[in-house]
């Protein structure tokens, strides 16, 4: 995580500089916009912990670490809640399951449930959630997260990444030209499908092909 914030700063340092030497507007909004993200995500960084403090924690865990990957989440008005499964960890002693929360980020740290420490991190969430609100139940083998929405809006994905990730997606496909669109749609089909769904694709490529070289079809699709 320290390794994290320093790139960050070091990012920003360089962000800086370029913004001071920027003429041209448009590249100094940009860089202005860069630089304010850049803040952001150090600012929501967990805070770094002392080493004495990280030393300790590394001898009182057992076994090796498993980074959590599946989840599942919803949201109410107030809340919106991550459910993490893990068998057994009911059975834990309530410090050994640890929820640390930010403004926008939270990790949770799992400690030796059957040999085994687990940890989970989201960085960069969608929206404000408030500290003192949130918080963590433990369930029959299931941690259920609770991060307390500062304004009551409704969230459409967890994390700022996700939320660009989509934007792009959909931009790639929102073009002025639709035979483009289709263009664009037809090749993440080719690209995700199974041997089966690219035949298909191949196949009514070689059609339409034929059909336009006929003047059947005036428009390259």
């Amino acid at each position: 995580m320290a390794v994290a914030r320093e790139e960050l700063q070091k990012d920003l340092e360089e962000v800086k500089e370029l913004l001071t030497n920027a003429t041209r507007k448009r590249v100094r909004d940009v860089l202005a916009a860069e630089k304010q993200k850049l803040e952001l995500e150090i600012k929501n960084q967990p805070p770094t912990k002392p080493k004495d403090v990280v030393e300790e924690e590394k001898s009182s865990l057992g076994g090796y670490t498993v980074k959590i990957n599946n989840y599942g989440w919803d949201q109410s008005d107030k809340f919106v809640k991550i459910y993490i499964s893990l068998n057994g960890v009911q059975k834990l002693p309530a410090e050994n399951v640890q929820v640390n929360f930010t403004e926008r980020s939270f990790d949770l740290l799992v400690k030796n449930l059957n040999g085994k420490n687990y940890t989970m991190t989201f960085n960069n969430l969608l929206k404000p959630i408030s500290v003192e609100g949130s918080s963590r139940k433990i369930k029959t083998d299931m941690i259920l997260v609770m991060c307390k929405k500062k304004r009551e809006e409704k969230w459409d994905c967890l994390t700022q990444v996700e939320k660009e990730s989509k934007e792009k997606e959909k931009a790639a496909y929102d073009t002025a030209d639709p035979s483009e669109g289709l263009m664009n749609i037809l090749k993440k089909m080719y690209a995700e499908g199974d041997d089966e769904m690219k035949r298909t694709i191949n196949k009514a490529w070689v059609e339409s092909r034929e059909k336009q070289y006929k003047g059947d079809i005036p428009m390259d699709i």
